[in-house]
C-alpha cells in the first residue's frame, strides 16, 4: 500500500515528466501540421497530444529500459492519428476529382504556355466555373503535404513514426532539406504564398491584400505552388514520378526544368542536413 509520501513523490515525478516534455508535443504537432489539410486545427491536435503525454507519464515504467521521450512520442503520435481519423473526410470521389483537376490544369498549362484560368479549366472539364471553385476548395481541404511526393494519404501516413533508424532519419532530414530548397527556388509570388500561408499561417485575405489580388487568385497560386513543389521534390528524389511534358520544348517545360535544376544547385547533402538537427527538428536559419 502506497503511503502519502510515496504518492506525492510519484505525482511530482509525473508532473516533472510532463513539464519537461511539453516541447515534444509542440514539435510533433508542428511536424504533423506540415502534412495535413489546412483546415485541421492546431489546438485540437495539441489537446490530443497533451492528453497523450499526461497518460504516458502516468503509465511509464522506467525499469523497462525505454527512454521516456521515445515512449511518449509513440503515444502522442498514436493520439494524433486517432484525432486525424475523425477529421479525414476526404472521400475517394474528392481524391479522384483532385487528380482529374490536376491533369486538366497540366494539359492546359502545356498547350497555353501559362497557368489556365478558372473559366478555361471549367470549359475543358465541361462544368460551370463555380463547380471548379467548389472542387478547388475540396481539393485544398483534402491535400496532404507528404514529403514523399505531397500525395493524399491516410491518417497514419500523416504522422511519422519516431522510432526511425539512423538511415531513415538521414533520409527524412535530406527530404526536409530538399523541401526547404524547393520553397526557396519557387518564383517570388508562389514562394510568398507558400511562406505566408503554410509557414506563417497568415489568413488568405491578408495575403490577397499584400499581393493586390483576390482570394480566389491566392488559392490558384497556392495550388500551382503545391504542384510545382511536388514535382520539384520528385525530380530530386523520385524522377520516375515526374510526368513527361506534352511539349518538351515549350516554355512551361523549360521553366520547370530550370526550377528543378535550381533546387539541385542550392546545396549538397551536407548543406541539406545542416538545416535540421540530429533529431530532424528544423534549425534556425540566418537571414
Amino acid at each position: 500500500m502506497r503511503t502519502q509520501g510515496t504518492t506525492t513523490t510519484v505525482s511530482r515525478e509525473i508532473e516533472t515528466l510532463v513539464r519537461e516534455h511539453l516541447p515534444l508535443v509542440g514539435h510533433i504537432v508542428r511536424e504533423t501540421l506540415m502534412r495535413v489539410p489546412s483546415h485541421v486545427n492546431r489546438d485540437d491536435l495539441t489537446s490530443a497530444g497533451l492528453a497523450a503525454l499526461a497518460a504516458a507519464a502516468q503509465s511509464f515504467d522506467p525499469e523497462r529500459g525505454t527512454p521516456f521521450g521515445r515512449f511518449a512520442a509513440v503515444r502522442i503520435r498514436g493520439a494524433l492519428v486517432d484525432e486525424l481519423r475523425g477529421l479525414d473526410w476526404a472521400s475517394r470521389s474528392v481524391r479522384s476529382r483532385a487528380r482529374q483537376l490536376d491533369s486538366v490544369r497540366q494539359q492546359l498549362s502545356g498547350s497555353l504556355g501559362r497557368t489556365p484560368t478558372t473559366r478555361e479549366i471549367a470549359a475543358a472539364l465541361g462544368v460551370a466555373e463555380d463547380e471548379v471553385e467548389s472542387i478547388e476548395e475540396d481539393v485544398q481541404r483534402a491535400v496532404v503535404l507528404s514529403l514523399q511526393g505531397f500525395a493524399p494519404g491516410t491518417a497514419e501516413d500523416m504522422v511519422q513514426e519516431q522510432a526511425a533508424g539512423p538511415e531513415e532519419l538521414l533520409l527524412h532530414r535530406e527530404r526536409l532539406g530538399y523541401l526547404t530548397h524547393a520553397i526557396d527556388a519557387l518564383p517570388e509570388r508562389l514562394r510568398l504564398v507558400v511562406t505566408r500561408y503554410f509557414l506563417e499561417e497568415r489568413p488568405m485575405a491578408e495575403i490577397a491584400t499584400e499581393l493586390g489580388v483576390t482570394e480566389s487568385r491566392v488559392s490558384q497560386l497556392r495550388a500551382e505552388a503545391l504542384v510545382l513543389l511536388r514535382d520539384g521534390m520528385n525530380a530530386q528524389l523520385e524522377p520516375a514520378m515526374v510526368k513527361s511534358p506534352e511539349r518538351p520544348d515549350g516554355c512551361v517545360a523549360k521553366r520547370r526544368t530550370a526550377y528543378y535544376a535550381e533546387i539541385a544547385a542550392k546545396g549538397d547533402l551536407r548543406s541539406r542536413l545542416a538545416l535540421t538537427d540530429h533529431l530532424g527538428a528544423p534549425v534556425a536559419r540566418i537571414a
